[in-house]
């Protein structure tokens, strides 16, 4: 059995991992670069001491699904999409709702509610605990005046 196939551990050439994937709800604007997005979760994951390889799914809303730098930075890193849609992220209690953004597309959160489902996404959800480890933090790049905001979540078992 190679250790790939095990579920929940984390395998790279040089250690193995027992930390449970992460998983990163992205809110965006249209045409925001791949360069944009790799540079926020970069900044993410360095702020916030986690590793590339403990990325379990990026998740963001359905009508996002077809960004050309978010798709370009999912298939660069081998990574799934995950997308909800308004109704289903509107659902999910987050801690920093906004007004405008529920206005403009039907939901007061996007990064934070797309990672909570994203780790949500099991069978027995009654075995694990969804936890928001790193709420919404906006990232933008100067220089492109490009902004994305994003979120990650973790599931542990009870």
């Amino acid at each position: 059995m190679k250790l790939k196939s095990i579920p929940n551990l984390l395998y790279n050439k040089t250690h193995l991992n027992l930390s449970p994937p992460i998983y990163i709800g992205i809110g965006l604007k249209k045409g925001v670069s791949q360069t944009t997005i790799t540079t926020g979760i970069e900044e993410l994951l360095i702020t916030y001491n986690l590793e590339n390889h403990q990325i379990g799914t990026i998740a963001t809303i359905d009508h996002k699904a077809s960004e050309v730098g978010l798709l370009s930075f999912c298939q660069l890193h081998n990574l799934p999409l995950k997308t909800f849609t308004s109704a289903q992220l509107k659902n999910v209690i987050v801690p920093h709702p906004k007004t405008n953004i529920n206005e403009l597309i039907g939901t007061p959160s996007v990064a934070e509610a797309a990672a909570i489902l994203a780790a949500s996404e099991i069978n027995n959800i009654d075995k694990f605990n969804i936890e928001l480890i790193v709420p919404k933090q906006i990232f933008n790049l100067p220089e492109t005046k490009e902004m994305i905001t994003l979120a990650i979540a973790i599931r542990s078992i009870n």
